[in-house]
Parts: structure tokens; C-alpha cells; sequence
């Protein structure tokens, strides 16, 4: 299956949209793609001459990679967003191609989910803010459905309601009272 599939020539299906309907991985499938993985970040840290610490785990019936270092410089410009997607992306090709299956895995480089957890936390806060400022509903920026998952949890603790709206590379979460 490639990243974008085309249906109705109109309408695109991206991994995002993919990612919520996949079914559940067995425990032995999750240890095989959090290997495969493995194998290709440690490749990708030799050729890049950096030097990482690769722990592999499941939560929430996905693989998850972490990758750490004694000296955080070394891995600084690998764990910026963006780049963590993109290298997610590529791992999750990587072991989809060796196991024919689409991956859900999640990659986590220099700690940036967990800056990134407390970077959508304080947009749920700003977006509280607007609302109980008076606005009707707050709308939060495009993110990827993994993104979107953890905004649902932010906003159920503290209260409020959200759903994910629109399609594709555009979905994003509105926040409502409850």
C-alpha cells in the first residue's frame, strides 16, 4: 500500500486516515516491526556517524522507538518535528515493505513526543482559554491523527469536548464545552 491512495479519482487516502482504521497488531507482530525498525534507525544513525541508544516498546498496540543519547547535541536536529515525522514516515515504510503490513509505529528521537505532548497541552490551554472567554468553539491547527489522539486526551482531562474535523492533510481538532 503506498502513502496516498487514490479513490473515486477525487478523494485521497492518506496513512493518517489509514493509521484509525488499521487493525490491532499482536504482540509478536509489534516486537517484529519494533525490530525492523530498530535495524534501519541504527543504519540510519551509522551513516549519519551519530550515536544513539535505540530502546523499542508497545503502547497502545503500536511499536514505539526511542532513540537516546548521552550527548543530546548529537541528536538535536533529528529530533525536531518535523524530521521525526518524516523519519517516521521512512520507518514505517521500512517495515511495511518487510512485512507487507502498514505499520502504526511511533518514533521518538531525543525525547521530542514527549516535548511535543506538552507543546499540543498548551495549545489545549490556549484554546480553554478562548472558550471560557466566551467563543463558542476553538479550532486547533492541521496535525497528524497520533497528534490529534493525544489533543482528545488533553481536552477530556480538562473537561471540555473535542472532535477531529476535515479531510486529510487539514484535519484538525475543534474543542467545544462539554
Amino acid at each position: 500500500m503506498s502513502d496516498v491512495t487514490e479513490i473515486n479519482e477525487t478523494e485521497t487516502v492518506t496513512a493518517d486516515d489509514v493509521t484509525e482504521a488499521a487493525p490491532a497488531s499482536t504482540p509478536d507482530q509489534l516486537e517484529e516491526e519494533g525490530d525492523i525498525a530498530a535495524d534501519y534507525i541504527e543504519e540510519l544513525l551509522d551513516i549519519t556517524d551519530l550515536d544513539g541508544d535505540i530502546e523499542i516498546d508497545a503502547r497502545g498496540g503500536r511499536a514505539y522507538l526511542s532513540v537516546t543519547s548521552s550527548e543530546q547535541t548529537n541528536l538535536r536536529l533529528l529530533s525536531r518535528p518535523d524530521t521525526v515525522n518524516a523519519l517516521q514516515e521512512l520507518t514505517r515504510i521500512a517495515v511495511q515493505t518487510k512485512t507487507g503490513a502498514f505499520s502504526r509505529l511511533i518514533l521518538d528521537i531525543g525525547g521530542s513526543r514527549e516535548t511535543r505532548e506538552a507543546e499540543l497541552a498548551l495549545l489545549v490551554d490556549k484554546a480553554v482559554e478562548r472558550i471560557d472567554a466566551g467563543a463558542e468553539s476553538a479550532a486547533l491547527p492541521p496535525m497528524s491523527s497520533y497528534e490529534r489522539k493525544l489533543i482528545h486526551d488533553v481536552v477530556a482531562e480538562r473537561g471540555f469536548t473535542s472532535q477531529s474535523e476535515g479531510e486529510g492533510r487539514d484535519r484538525h481538532t475543534v474543542i467545544t464545552r462539554s
